[in-house]
């Protein structure tokens, strides 16, 4: 597969090739006087969760923790983003960005901090609010980060972090709302950045690094098709837009088994097929809502073209009065971690935290717009943090049960183990890439 195209990231990696220097000898264990706080805000921002472009309260609170620490603040980039920047002399700039926003999904939990939250969504509808894809971790980590790094137990390092809070990673907006809004222009230009995800596939205490192609290029599609409408028991004067619908979805399933190369991933789901009222009555258009997947810029392209050109085809095959509308509603860009980068990372975080506490792991076909920034040519490592009791994954593994996922209602990252984890990888990553007096 093709490396990044805009920027090309892995290029400039390559700075990320020098040997590791050993981190402050005690900032695993200085986290342990912090980690009772950490927990309280974890709580609070769980239970008052925040939907994407509307994270002023969550913004706040996470800019008054940098502030508190010693960084300079600057607040309201690309929407409720928040720019923390600490510096130390000269030396390397690094990037440390966590994400902000929730989801409308009602928390099944019987967590005693769980959400009761109740938004307006974009649709005007009142939708239930939970941070079911571990942003809250990704939050509290980011904070003992930023704690650990201004204090003493980090170190002499010198450089400058650039702690990110970013908006709207759910709706896949809001990197490149912070990048409009000038963040590689108005701050200083980083030369790595750093990132985190929370895993419900591992357990806390260990990170996982996934070099290369790290998460998925994800892309929402409508198809609209356009018949004419009639009884349902004289559909010979009419053009059935279901019929057609259901040509399309099965045509678009050999864009991935028949035009794609195996080796490449890809896939192409009908999440939707919305059409007509009733049992007897023939609509005059239905609507497919798609999800598209993949790694390859030209296999994206390749893909998104195949929907246009299968849904126009199987349109015009059955006399449909008008070509179907095709329009790509949402896009986010693939995650590329910099191998040489992870490589880095990866050895550092194993010889503080322990051989067994990191492992590589696999790439998703899941989507995370923090990708962005290996397009704008930074280069870029997500890692991934271990949210599930150690005991209560074991006992996953042995009788067959799975565990609520990302998404879920019912996820319920362990608190205390998985903020600690995270918290630490952010640190000793960004210390990793600092430079030392």
């Amino acid at each position: 597969m093709s490396p990044p195209r805009d920027g090309q990231a892995s290029g400039r990696g390559e700075r990320s090739r020098a040997p590791a220097r050993p981190a402050a000898p005690d900032l695993p264990a200085s986290l342990d006087p912090i980690l009772p706080g950490l927990l309280s805000l974890y709580r609070e921002l769980h239970a008052a969760p925040e939907l994407s472009n509307a994270e002023a309260r969550t913004a706040g609170r996470l800019a008054a923790e940098l502030e508190r620490l010693g960084f300079a603040v600057t607040r309201g980039v690309g929407g409720h983003g928040v720019v923390g920047l600490l510096a130390r002399g000269r030396g390397p700039v690094v990037l440390v960005r966590t994400d902000m926003d929730a989801l409308p999904v009602l928390e099944e939990t019987d967590l005693p901090y769980r959400s009761r939250a109740v938004a307006t969504d974009p649709d005007g509808r009142s939708v239930p609010v939970m941070h079911a894809c571990g942003h809250d971790v990704h939050m509290a980590s980011w904070c003992g980060a930023a704690a650990l790094l201004s204090g003493s137990a980090a170190g002499g390092w010198t450089g400058t972090l650039l702690f990110v809070g970013q908006p709207a990673e759910e709706r896949g907006s809001g990197a490149r709302a912070l990048l409009a809004d000038g963040l590689l222009e108005r701050f200083p230009r980083p030369e790595a950045a750093l990132a985190l995800h929370a895993s419900p596939e591992l357990p806390t205490g260990t990170v996982g690094v996934t070099p290369g192609w790290a998460f998925a290029n994800v892309d929402s599609v409508e198809v609209v098709v356009h018949g004419r409408g009639g009884h349902g028991a004289y559909p010979h004067v009419t053009v059935d837009p279901v019929v057609i619908g259901a040509r399309i979805v099965t045509a678009l399933q050999t864009l991935v088994s028949r035009e794609t190369d195996p080796r490449a991933p890809a896939v192409v789901t009908v999440g939707a097929f919305l059409a007509g009222t009733t049992y007897n009555v023939i609509p005059d258009e239905a609507r497919l809502l798609l999800t598209v997947r993949s790694f390859d810029e030209e296999v994206r392209r390749r893909l998104l073209d195949g929907i246009r050109r299968v849904a126009s085809c199987e349109a015009a095959a059955a006399g449909a009065p008008a070509p179907p509308e095709v329009a790509l509603t949402e896009g986010t860009a693939a995650v590329y971690n910099d191998p040489a980068l992870a490589a880095r990372v990866a050895s550092s975080l194993r010889g503080r935290l322990g051989e067994g506490s990191v492992e590589e792991t696999p790439p998703v076909l899941a989507g995370e717009d923090f990708g962005e920034l290996a397009r704008a040519g930074i280069p870029s490592l997500l890692l991934w943090c271990g949210t599930v009791d150690p005991a209560l994954l074991e006992d996953a593994r042995r009788t067959g049960r799975p565990l609520p996922g990302l998404h879920s209602p019912r996820y319920a990252p362990e608190p205390a183990g998985s903020v600690r984890t995270g918290a630490l990888a952010l640190a000793l990553a960004a210390l990793e890439l600092l430079g030392r007096p």
